[in-house]
């Protein structure tokens, strides 16, 4: 890295800290212990560690202590002991007491927590800065849901067997919540599986991605802080992928919320206890489909949506359709002068727009499935090749094979792919011809267009001129087929949480 190279400082008490903050040493303390995150004996805490690395350099920023089997339910005891205890359920009023409390201080310390979430999960210091501000907006809103939620009347009276009843629905938790979380929004997601949890009134047992535990020791110290007692949110590091899967098979999961691979996620859902249950948030390739469209206004959003966090985004911008061969050629070429200009490095640096693959091994492997693509007969318009053993370059291939990965699978990387075709009927066919179904885009100006995509394509949202990768956390997010199963988003997420339960009341004065 240049000595010309912009580092980002951290606030400490409202001015800048001495000289600029670099990452080179730990951030956070060696050694958190299952007793320091949960309140709760360590005696299920294993021998083993998990040594938390930046992905960019590979430097040590962090180290956890991990738990076994027997740490594992440990954690469950705590939380079904707080559940039967119906009288030590912390009321409403103190719920959002919490929520709004922790949305105040991540705002306060968001440049903090945002280079650290940067560091460990690779995004740019930028982009985490705003995944940080939403998460305190995603907290505030958890708070906000249960100011203006409520239950419903049902009628009675309206028979001769119903007459003189009164009858009422309200809401109460679920049980405990079991998050099992990714690591491409390490602050973010969090927020949305474990904010809704605390919102809801149930105790929830945490595992954050293997590679980004950090931030999630952020949120879980963060709302501690904000007065919510240490037992009803117990962060676990399992030891091994037999304590991973005891979280979601253990007797005493009420809900699982998973955000990863679809593999892991439909082999949980099939562990799951009865009567329990999920929310699961895989990904998909998403498509685009150009016809008529205003280039120069659709152009940042298609580009930011492509590669931003280096195409790790579960609705990233992947498959571009558009209409005629000139155009498409034009689009490519144009993403691509855009994608050659965006800078690619150190996640830290204020102007990096690109950082890195969260392993090694995803950079190798995006590289192998662009070769295979090229060897298939697509156009390398910019882009691809390694940077360094963490960086791929932006990359824009033109007519890839629809036999080939790029187009079948997931690439999560920083890869735009744009296919010429006949029609917009045509677009929407070979958009839909993969068994994932997420969030789509229709790019034009025509109304009638935009609704027949909007009509053709297998998709739970449809984005109108924007990018895939739109989203505000109060609007449902919803994989379908392969792509997940359930809504997620604040609301949504608070009320899978949660029971309604009514009371029919019986009176001779009714």
């Amino acid at each position: 890295m240049s000595n010309s190279a912009r580092h980002i400082g951290v606030m400490v008490s409202g001015a800048a800290a001495s000289g600029v903050r670099r990452l080179n040493a730990p951030l956070w303390p060696h050694g958190n212990s299952l007793r320091s995150l949960t309140g709760t004996e360590a005696t299920g805490v294993s021998h083993k560690k998990l040594e938390v690395r930046a992905p960019f350099d590979q430097s040590v920023i962090g180290t956890l202590d991990c738990v076994g089997l027997d740490g594992v339910e440990q954690a469950f005891n705590t939380a079904r002991a707080l559940f039967q205890n119906k009288d030590g359920w912390l009321p409403k009023w103190k719920r959002v007491e919490i929520l709004e409390r922790a949305s105040a201080l991540a705002l306060e310390r968001k440049e903090k927590y945002a280079l650290e979430a940067a560091t460990e999960g690779g995004k740019p210091f930028k982009d985490s800065l705003v995944e940080v501000v939403r998460a305190a907006d995603g907290l505030k809103s958890c708070a906000e849901e249960l100011r203006t939620q409520s239950g419903s009347e049902i009628p009675m009276g309206i028979t001769q067997s119903s007459a003189n009843r009164l009858a009422f629905t309200t809401h109460e938790p679920i049980g405990i919540v079991v998050a099992l979380s990714a690591f491409n929004h390490p602050f973010n997601l969090i927020v949305h599986q474990v904010g809704p949890a605390v919102a809801a009134g149930c105790p929830v047992i945490v595992k954050p991605a293997s590679d980004t535990p950090l931030s999630c020791v952020n949120v879980v110290e963060l709302l501690y802080e904000a007065g919510l007692p240490r037992e009803w949110v117990q962060l676990v590091i399992p030891a091994d992928r037999a304590v991973s899967s005891r979280l979601a098979s253990h007797p005493d999961v009420a809900f699982l919320s998973f955000i990863g691979s679809p593999g892991v996620g439909w082999k949980l859902r099939s562990d799951l206890p009865p009567g329990a249950r999920c929310a699961l948030e895989h990904g998909g390739c998403a498509p685009v489909v150009v016809e008529d469209a205003d280039i120069d206004y659709v152009l940042p959003v298609l580009v930011k949506g492509g590669f931003y966090h280096a195409g790790q985004v579960c609705v990233s911008v992947q498959r571009v359709y558009v209409t005629g061969e000139e155009a498409a050629k034009e689009l490519a070429n144009r993403i691509a002068a855009a994608a050659s200009a965006l800078k690619v490095g150190d996640p830290r640096d204020a102007d990096t727009d690109v950082g890195p693959l969260i392993r090694h091994k995803e950079t190798d492997r995006v590289d192998e499935w662009v070769k295979e693509a090229v060897g298939g007969g697509a156009e390398l318009i910019c882009g691809g090749k390694k940077l360094s053993p963490a960086l791929y370059e932006p990359t824009v291939l033109l007519n890839p094979p629809d036999s080939c990965r790029v187009t079948k699978e997931e690439i999560f990387g920083p890869v735009v792919c744009v296919y010429s075709s006949k029609s917009i009927e045509e677009s929407c066919t070979r958009a839909n011809s993969v068994p994932f179904a997420f969030q789509a885009a229709v790019c034009t100006q025509n109304i009638d267009k935009a609704m027949q995509a909007f009509r053709l394509l297998n998709a739970s949202a449809v984005m109108v001129n924007d990018t895939t990768a739109f989203r505000v956390d109060w609007m449902p997010f919803a994989g379908l087929r392969h792509s997940g199963h359930g809504v997620g988003g604040i609301k949504y997420t608070l009320e899978d949480m949660q029971v309604q339960k009514m009371m029919v009341l019986r009176s001779k004065e009714l």
